[in-house]
Order: structure tokens, then sequence, then C-alpha cells
């Protein structure tokens, strides 16, 4: 069967597919990257910059990833408020976090200008706006704490928007672009002077040391460092412990109306994102949200629904063109962690860039590229992954990685969704209990089954099945699987086992 995403992103169908080569064997490199989203890609491009010879691994197709599934904010506003930054990790940090960001947006300006890619970057206001008094008072002290940490912020009840609100925290200067036609304008120029971009190459196994090893299916990569800038490192269980998987939907529609090119953002828990973007001439306004933890979602076609009538409601749109989701990664204490693993020599990750992950992916680059190559880089204090903060995030990382155990138990326990094959309909997936043992089972419209073990094979939680996307998602890391059990999303790298269904 096709094992295709089931919804395509904006950005996806409006760029050409690039057709790179896989790994054709063993292969020796200063630097192997694995992973082929904005964190990779910008790593990989810095460093040959600098004269390394690099090799970015791409399980699947490169920016087939989380990079491809983003709704592309560039900013300053973190998903973290910075009220919760100056209390957790001082004025100092909270404006670390603050300029890092700034830096990271810079960044791409300068590589959309010193490379002439046409990428639609630009310029735009972005607004966290208030639609209650509560929120209201909780927004005057985070445009406050935005003032103090740098950003240029003020307050205004002027906002663009064809809805009545309160009133919006107004920062300047952040800005808009396509992802993929930036990316793949990067991606095109790794290959070449001793560097490499393989897809279709999935990574096994690392092995620290000097020199580092990557074994992949399809030979081995040694390199003098290796980059994990993938979604979720591969085999870090400590690390895992201190990262949340999300799921994050969006939709897109042409504007029939007036929309001033911006950024949007409400105070809702969870919060809507809105942007606007001309693509192929046409003006779009994005809207995502309806976030919920991986697996936690039993019906999660209904978040689309939702966002689309969130999105018809307030909005100048008549048809909705594009859907789709994403998965986002929450760190425990709220900012990413990137840098040099705890624990290894050699190798590197980058991971927990929570809903702006284009931002904290370049940012991701520009860190560790200075690592690799010995340079100080002012940021990379802030964002070690070895870093502990107490105080902050406690209450969450207790609670996430109780929730971890209590799937682990729980699902092994709960009621099957039926015993037979009959009792799964054409384009679905359940999980059925069959001669005593549960069975992860998925029909396509013909009818045609396919049978896997619900194992997560990271650390043998339960998967669930997606209605959505048509995928088998892990509840406690936010691995993800192909309805016939192919590995989609780490941590895991070994896809679900086949079942052989008794003939009856």
């Amino acid at each position: 069967m096709n094992d295709e995403r089931q919804h395509k992103s904006l950005w996806t169908v409006t760029t050409l597919p690039r057709d790179f080569p896989s790994l054709p064997g063993d292969l020796d490199v200063d630097v192997a990257i694995i992973g082929g989203g904005i964190a990779g890609l910008t790593t990989a491009w810095l460093l040959k910059r600098a004269g390394k010879k690099v090799a970015v691994l791409e399980m699947h197709r490169v920016l087939s990833g989380q990079t491809g599934q983003t709704t592309a904010h560039l900013t300053e506003l973190l998903d973290t408020p910075y009220t919760t930054l100056v209390k957790d990790f001082g004025e100092k940090g909270a404006h670390l976090a603050a300029s890092s960001s700034r830096a990271a947006i810079e960044q791409i300006a300068s590589l959309v200008e010193s490379l002439s890619i046409e990428c639609g970057f630009t310029r735009v206001p972005g607004f966290r706006y208030a639609e209650t008094e509560s929120e209201l008072r909780e927004l005057l002290h985070e445009v406050s704490a935005a003032r103090q940490v740098g950003l240029l912020a003020s307050f205004t009840k002027e906002v663009p928007l064809p809805f009545p609100v309160k009133g919006a925290l107004r920062v300047e200067d952040q800005a808009l672009f396509h992802p993929r036609q930036y990316l793949l304008a990067l991606a095109d120029r790794i290959p070449g002077d001793g560097c490499h971009l393989f897809e279709n190459t999935k990574v096994l196994d690392i092995h620290d040391g000097t020199p580092c090893r990557v074994l992949t299916e399809k030979g081995t990569v040694t390199a003098r460092a290796v980059v994990e800038a993938t979604t979720t490192p591969l085999n870090r269980v400590a690390m895992h412990t201190k990262l949340y998987p999300y799921r994050t939907y969006a939709v897109a529609a042409p504007l029939e109306g007036p929309l001033e090119p911006g950024q949007y953002y409400d105070s809702r828990d969870p919060y809507h994102y809105i942007r606007t973007q001309q693509v192929d001439s046409v003006p779009y306004v994005i809207v995502g949200g309806e976030d919920h933890k991986v697996g936690g979602e039993e019906d999660t076609a209904s978040c689309y629904a939702e966002l689309e009538a969130y999105m018809r409601e307030r909005f100048p749109v008549r048809r909705i063109t594009h859907r789709w989701s994403g998965q986002v990664i929450e760190p425990a204490d709220g900012l990413p962690y990137i840098g040099r693993n705890v624990g290894s020599r050699n190798v590197y990750v980058a991971t927990g860039f929570s809903g702006t992950g284009m931002t904290f992916g370049t940012l991701a680059g520009m860190v560790l590229s200075d690592l690799i190559l010995g340079n100080q880089n002012p940021y990379a204090a802030l964002y070690e992954p070895g870093r502990v903060k107490p105080k902050a995030g406690a209450k969450d990382f207790i609670q996430e990685n109780a929730e971890v155990a209590f799937r682990f138990v729980a699902d092994r326990l709960s009621k099957p969704d039926g015993h037979q094959l009959a009792d799964v309909a054409p384009g679905e997936g359940k999980i059925l209990e069959v001669d005593g043992r549960k069975v992860a089972v998925y029909r396509e419209e013909d009818g045609t089954p396919h049978a896997v073990s619900p194992v997560c094979t990271h650390l043998g939680c339960h998967v669930h099945w997606n209605n959505a996307e048509r995928t088998w998602d892990c509840p406690c890391h936010g691995g993800r699987f192909s309805p016939t059990g192919r590995v989609l999303n780490g941590p895991a790298v070994k896809d679900l086992s086949s079942v052989k269904l008794p003939v009856k």
C-alpha cells in the first residue's frame, strides 16, 4: 500500500520534489548529521561553508518530517512567556532567549540575501492579542516582560484583524517565508566538495567515540562529530524524560478579503497561531492550533473540524484548500536543548523546539556549528542539554512522566476495540484482541488488512490509531508509524513487527 502522508502542507504541494540518493555504502566525513529538516540542513550548510566535509542522513525524504509540516512563523514571541522565562532563567537568561531568537531570524535573512533565495521572505509585525479582560490582564504583564528583555514591543489596541479584540502585544520586525523554498535552496547547495545529502537512509544506532560511527541500513558513516537533528534524539532515554510530544494542526485558505500581512496569536490555552503568506501570487491565511498530547485525542479528525470552524468564523475565506498536522516537542523547562549530549564526547543534539521550530531550528544550526568548529557562541550555555532547572517545569516533568508510566500499564489492560477483522471498517485502524493477544489492524479502502504488533519498538508502550492521519502514534514519547507499521517519526528506529492473522 501507499504509506505517504495523509495530508500534505501548503509548502509541500507548492514546491517541486527533490531526489537525493541513498547512502551507497561506508563513508568517512568530518560531521554526520542525522535529519534533513531545518536544524540539520542549517547545521550542514554552516559547516560546509566553514570547510568541513558533512553528510546529511535523512530517514525518508528531505523536509518530509516536521519541518515540512510547520506553520513557519519566524518570531521572538516564544511558546514560553517572557514572564515565565524571567522567573525561571533570570532576566539575563530571558534576554539571551530573546536575542538568540532575533539572531536566528537575521541569520535566515542573511542567507536569503547572500544566496539570492526566492522564498517570499517578508518583515512583518507580530501580535499576541487578548479577547477577554482576564487575558488582557495577563497580556499587560507580558508586554512589560517583553520590553524588559529587549524586544521592540508595545501595547496597542489597533490590531488589524477582522474581529474585535481587547488589545495586543505588538512586536516589530518578525518575518514570514516559504520554508521549503528556503530550505531546498540550502539542500541543493550541500552536495559537492566532499559533502553529501542522502535520503531514504535510516540510522539504526550511533557509537560515540574518536571517531564516531553511525550505523545505517545502507552502511556505516565514520565521523569526528555527530549531530542528531531529529524531532527527538535516538535512544536517549534520559533526554526523553524531558521531552513531551504534542500533535498540532493547521489549515490554509485563499483570502477573499483584506488581512494585513503579519503574525497573530490569541491568548487561549492551547492557543491559535495565525499568519499570512503569498504563494504563487495567491494570498493565504494559515491558522494552526488544537494541540494535544500525542495519542491523547481519540478523534483527531475533529481537530481539523474545530480549526476550520475557527477560521471560517473569523477570517474572509470561502474554501479551505490545505490541511495538515505536525508534531511539536515541548521541553521540560521551556527552552530547547541544543549542544553536546549529556555524557557524550562528540555527539550533539537539538530538540525541544516547541511551536517555534523555524526560529529554534536555525538557532540550533548556529550553536552546533560553532561548538563543532570550536568557536565561542553567546547562547550555547543557555541551551546546554545537561542544564538543571529544579523549579522550571517541575510540575510538568512529574505529570508528564507519570502519564508515561500510566500509559505503559493502562494500554495493556485496556479493553480492545474488537475481536475480529469484521470489526475494522475499510480505511480504519483498531486494536483487536485475537487469540488472547492484542494486534493493531488497519484495513485499506479495498478491505486488504495489515496487522502489526501494537508495542512501540522504542520502549514498549502501546500505539494508538490516529484517524486524521491514518498513523499509529505512541503516546509515551511520540513515535509514529504508518498503517503498515513503518517508522515515520522517532525516537523508534525499528518498524512495528508484522503479525499473521488467523484464517477464519
